[in-house]
């Protein structure tokens, strides 16, 4: 395993964690040979067709059994193997630093995730970078494969605050342009932002043959609204406030948490999306090994 020391690194989950391996829905296109299939065709164990011999194949690679049987040229194609290329994107807009009494914030609870993500991925030897963002990209760290990039990696998730306004859905655009080769792109975000919007970027996205994953953070009293007296609530990416009795108002809040939810889980089944709703009050093992787990079961495809 890889000698990392951070204090929002479990190496015991870690080490659960790095026993299933990490792998994309679709053929990636990498800079190296890899474990992961790629659209090309290449060199490997796994046969993938036959074609017709074309002057300036290579002779080696004529199937003679079948020539025996023929009478004709024919050439075995064999999959490419490649490496896998992972974009994290981490919301660090002014609501991911909620949290209700005893539990991580959002921010704390989603640089968990991010950092196993980039843990897993440099394990098996794949490149990965991350993307801070909020009103604009953050920061940005285009993806790698080596130790010490993975060291960066974790040095710019351990200085992440969260703050500023959210313009996910503009910069998932901009991310969808400037990612070219195809990747794993997991988002990891409490996703505050119109379903409209996300539906649209999402496209965007898949448009490009980027494989994607979502990860939704919802703080339990974001779910429960468990309010018992008069509460000023503060927008925590503007400077408005609001004093409210809960009461009368909780009947409104989960009729609309429940429509934006609804509208969250059609979205993602109409566009593809590996999405995993997460409450920040359970473990970040369980949600990581449910994405781990499906997708090598491909219960991850939609």
């Amino acid at each position: 395993m890889l000698q990392v020391s951070r204090s929002f690194l479990d190496p015991q989950i870690l080490s659960r964690l790095s026993a299933v391996p990490l792998k994309p829905r679709h053929a990636m296109q990498g800079n190296v040979s890899g474990k992961h299939a790629s659209p090309h065709r290449g060199s490997s164990v796994e046969f993938a067709e036959y074609r017709k011999y074309v002057p300036g194949d290579d002779l080696r690679r004529l199937d003679w059994r079948a020539f025996g049987r023929t009478d004709r040229y024919y050439v075995k194609e064999f999959e490419a193997d490649t490496n896998l290329r992972c974009c994290a994107v981490l919301d660090t807009s002014g609501s991911m630093g909620f949290a209700s009494k005893g539990m991580l914030t959002k921010i704390d609870y989603g640089r968990r995730i991010c950092a196993s993500l980039a843990y897993l991925a440099a394990q098996q030897g794949d490149a990965v970078g991350v993307s801070t963002v909020a009103e604009k990209i953050v920061q940005s760290i285009p993806p790698k494969r080596s130790a010490a990039h993975l060291k960066l990696l974790l040095d710019t998730l351990e200085k992440t605050k969260p703050q500023g306004e959210t313009r996910l859905p503009e910069i998932l655009d901009e991310l969808a342009e400037t990612v070219r080769q195809r990747a794993l792109v997991v988002i990891i975000s409490d996703f505050f932002v119109d379903p409209a919007q996300l539906k649209q970027c999402f496209e965007h996205l898949r448009f490009r043959k980027h494989d994607i994953a979502a990860f939704h953070l919802l703080d339990p009293q974001e779910i429960s609204f468990a309010f018992g007296r008069p509460v000023r609530f503060v927008d925590m990416e503007g400077n408005t406030s609001l004093f409210v009795e809960p009461t009368e108002i909780a009947d409104r809040y989960q009729q609309s948490l429940a429509n934006y939810l609804k509208q969250m889980q059609q979205i993602v089944l109409e566009t593809g999306v590996d999405y995993h709703r997460v409450t920040t009050s359970e473990s970040y093992e369980h949600p990581m090994m449910r994405f781990l787990v499906g997708r090598t079961r491909g219960r991850g495809v939609r």
